[in-house]
């Protein structure tokens, strides 16, 4: 496994989540070469992209209209234009992460907010999108061995991966808090509010490692903040939901799934700020991870800011409740969490 603080938030997002993806019957299965592609989820006329099909809830079903654009296929690399499609690398096995990508309602295609949008930017650049799905250390051992073109999975850009892979930023890392919707309290980007606060964290994330510096800079002020573990996130929603914690700390897109959940329920949640899951410093980005010095991350970075440009971007975040980690642009290679972080 990576060593880094995005495979340990991703993989505090999948324990996170399992309970609730089995509820709803969203169990992941198949082996890590099989394709998730040709399931109903691409079944739609030329020239549109459907996202958020059957998420169980997770999304808003979206049926967003983009095109080939003759000149940024042109920037393909000469054996990706040649075979005609973009494989995409997607590491949800074995119990996915919803809303970012797990098995749809029909218990055989992959949905989610990743693989809708390696699906948007392959349309962008003429190419048929081909997703496979497997656990998250292969899902880079398809992209070093060239089994696989490109990773849309959550992956945080860093310094230590620009070693073996170039990026193409698309979406903010973020952490957020999650809250009773009567609660009247909010983060507003100051550590300094969690005085006096009980918040729960999961174990071993990075998260949690920001949490506890937080916890020492109010002790040595004199202040209290009460951190509290629980063993999976069915366990957080009811002490949240009981009050006996103020709120939860973790990846926001699993914290916008909660909320989508709740929305309807007696006892609705809301989102009581973010946070950079690199930290005060930077802003932690996701991006499109391709095999470093393979031509690719150019042209998808470039489809990308196509796609920002024209709406298609901002429609397929709203799909999967997402709009609060917009990118106003995708780079190639921005800075990335530092060697020493990751």
């Amino acid at each position: 496994m990576p060593s880094s603080r995005s495979s340990r938030v991703l993989r505090s997002l999948s324990a996170g989540t399992v309970a609730a993806a089995l509820t709803v019957g969203l169990a992941a299965c198949g082996s890590a070469a099989s394709s998730a592609s040709s399931g109903s989820a691409d079944n739609v006329a030329p020239g549109a992209v459907t996202v958020a099909a059957l998420s169980n809830g997770a999304g808003t079903q979206t049926d967003i209209k983009v095109a080939e654009v003759a000149a940024l296929h042109a920037e393909l690399p000469a054996s990706v234009a040649k075979s005609g499609q973009l494989v995409i690398g997607v590491g949800a096995l074995p119990a996915g992460f919803p809303p970012l990508a797990f098995v749809g309602s029909d218990q055989q295609t992959l949905t989610g907010s990743e693989p809708d949008f390696g699906r948007l930017v392959a349309a962008v650049l003429g190419l048929k999108p081909v997703v496979q799905n497997s656990t998250w250390e292969n899902l880079f051992v398809g992209i070093d061995s060239g089994r696989t073109d490109i990773g849309f999975s959550n992956i945080t850009d860093t310094e230590e991966r620009k070693k073996k892979y170039d990026f193409a930023s698309y979406r903010q890392d973020n952490l957020a808090f999650e809250v009773v919707k009567s609660s009247t309290w909010n983060f507003g980007g100051d550590w300094t509010t969690l005085a006096g606060r009980t918040v729960a964290v999961s174990s071993g994330t990075n998260q949690e490692k920001i949490l506890l510096e937080w916890q020492a800079k109010l002790k040595a002020a004199g202040k209290q903040l009460t951190i509290k573990y629980y063993p999976d996130n069915n366990a957080v929603h009811l002490a949240l939901l009981g009050g006996k914690i103020d709120a939860y700390f973790g990846p926001n897109p699993g914290i916008a799934y909660q909320i989508a959940q709740d929305a309807k329920t007696p006892t609705p949640t809301r989102n009581a700020g973010t946070y950079s899951g690199a930290g005060a410093s930077l802003q932690g980005l996701i991006a499109a991870t391709v095999k470093k010095g393979s031509g690719l991350a150019q042209p998808v970075a470039d489809a990308i800011n196509y796609l920002i440009r024209n709406g298609q971007y901002a429609r397929w975040l709203a799909a999967w409740n997402l709009s609060d980690e917009a990118v106003t642009s995708s780079q190639v290679n921005p800075p990335g969490l530092p060697l020493s972080d990751s």
